[in-house]
C-alpha cells in the first residue's frame, strides 16, 4: 500500500497582516499548525519565506521540503508552551560542548581544532562572562559549578521562534557556543558550520570524500543553514 499524501488543494498563496504579526493565506485561509493554532509569524519575512514554501508545493504536499513551515509550527505547538523545558535541554549542551573536547593526537588535526575553537572560547568569554573547561580525549570534563544556569539565563531572553531556530542550531552542531554565535552573527556562518566538523574536515583532508559522506555533510550543512535564516527572520519587524 502506497502512503498517503495531502494534495495541493490551493491556487493563490498570500501573506497578510495580523493583530500579533503575519499570516500565510491558502485562497484565503491561513495555514494553521498541525495543533489546529493560529501560525502568527514575528516578521513579514518570515510569512514570505513559509509562503514560498507552500507556494512550490506541486500535486504532492511534501512536509520535507517546508523547513521554515515545520519550524515555525514546532515554534507555535512545541517550544512555546513547553519553553523552559527546550531551555534546560539545549542549556544542558554546555556541560559537554563539541569545542571542548579537543584531540589527543595527531598534532594536526589538534591545530585545527584549535584555531576553529579558540576564538568562540574567548568571544564566550567576553560576551556572557563563561569560561568552559577545556580537555582532550573523550572523558568527560566537568564545567564550572552554575555554567548551566547561566546558559538558561542567556536562552530565557529569546523568543519562542528565536528558541526554535536556536534549537536546531545547536542540535545540529553540538555546541551551544556554536549555535549562540550563529545568534550573534559571531562570524560568517559558513565558518561557524566549518567549526563543528572539524574532524570530518580534516578527515576528508586526509584521505578524501565518499560520495555518501558528502551527501550526509550537505543535508546538515543546509540544515545548518536554514536554521539561521529562520532564527533571523523570527525577529519581530
Amino acid at each position: 500500500m502506497s502512503d498517503w499524501a495531502a494534495k495541493r488543494f490551493w491556487t493563490n498563496t498570500q501573506t497578510q497582516a495580523k493583530e500579533g504579526g503575519f499570516v500565510v493565506t491558502l485562497d484565503g485561509r491561513e495555514v494553521k499548525t498541525p495543533a489546529k493554532s493560529s501560525l502568527i509569524l514575528p516578521s513579514l519575512g518570515m510569512a514570505e519565506a513559509i509562503a514560498a514554501e507552500w507556494d512550490a508545493q506541486e500535486d504532492l504536499i511534501k512536509p520535507a521540503t517546508m523547513p521554515m513551515t515545520r519550524t515555525a509550527n514546532s515554534a507555535v505547538d512545541t517550544v512555546a508552551h513547553n519553553f523552559e523545558h527546550v531551555v534546560e535541554t539545549l542549556a544542558r549542551y554546555g556541560n559537554s560542548d563539541l569545542i571542548c573536547y579537543y584531540a589527543e593526537h595527531p598534532q594536526s588535526l589538534l591545530q585545527e581544532q584549535r584555531a576553529a575553537w579558540a576564538p568562540l572560547h574567548e568571544w564566550l568569554t567576553q560576551t556572557y562572562g563563561i569560561t568552559l573547561t577545556q580537555g582532550s580525549g573523550v572523558v568527560f570534563v566537568p564545567q564550572p559549578d552554575g555554567t548551566e544556569a547561566q546558559f538558561q539565563n542567556i536562552l530565557r531572553q529569546f523568543s519562542p521562534f528565536e528558541l526554535a531556530g536556536l534549537h536546531d542550531l545547536i542540535s545540529l552542531s553540538g555546541s551551544i557556543v556554536i549555535g549562540l554565535a550563529a545568534a550573534q552573527n559571531v562570524n560568517r556562518i559558513t565558518d561557524l558550520w566549518n567549526a563543528s566538523i572539524v574532524d570530518e574536515l580534516w578527515n576528508i583532508q586526509q584521505w578524501g570524500e565518499d560520495e555518501e559522506q558528502q551527501n550526509y555533510l550537505e543535508l546538515r550543512r543546509a540544515s545548518f543553514q536554514t536554521a539561521y535564516e529562520f532564527f533571523k527572520l523570527s525577529k519581530s519587524a
